[in-house]
């Protein structure tokens, strides 16, 4: 395989964890009480920023002469299957909805850390395209970690 169809491979595995992220944000969306307002605005946010990043990540893709997949990746159906599976036991419950989020927020980050770490980012536009949205995510892991905490800690 050459360099370029490498890079396009990585690139569109990142296209697919956001699509994953979309698709696991309006699951989480629909577990939501009637009362988290908070939360629907919150995993709006983050469907936005995974429509964004796959909007660069397609322009990417397609300047370096491959075809976008906008499909989920396969660890993203199982994710959801296994959210499905949960819910019947949790559901509408605040905090497992936000623990099944971070989970997802921390399998897309370790898809955007092995991108980077994949050695095949070599075009200083790719690299720093993939760094500033993984560093984008980290802030949503963390914002999704906070709410979690906060409401783990209201419990008490």
């Amino acid at each position: 395989m050459e360099l370029r169809e490498s890079i396009n491979e990585v690139l569109n595995d990142l296209v697919m964890i956001n699509n994953d992220r979309i698709a696991g944000y309006e699951k989480a969306t629909s577990e939501l009480a009637g009362l988290d307002i908070d939360l629907k605005a919150l995993f709006e946010q983050m469907k936005s920023q995974s429509t964004e990043n796959k909007e660069e990540l397609a322009q990417k893709i397609e300047g370096n002469g491959g075809i976008v997949d906008n499909d989920t990746s396969s660890a993203g159906k199982i994710y959801r299957a296994w959210m499905d599976i949960k819910s019947t036991f949790t559901a509408g419950d605040r905090h497992s909805i936000l623990a099944n989020c971070e989970f997802g927020e921390d399998a897309a980050l370790r898809a955007y850390e092995a991108a980077l770490s994949s050695g095949l980012l070599l075009d200083a536009s790719f690299r720093e395209l993939v760094e500033t949205q993984r560093a984008s995510l980290q802030k949503s892991h963390d914002l999704i970690k906070q709410q979690r905490d906060a409401h783990k800690s209201l419990q008490k």
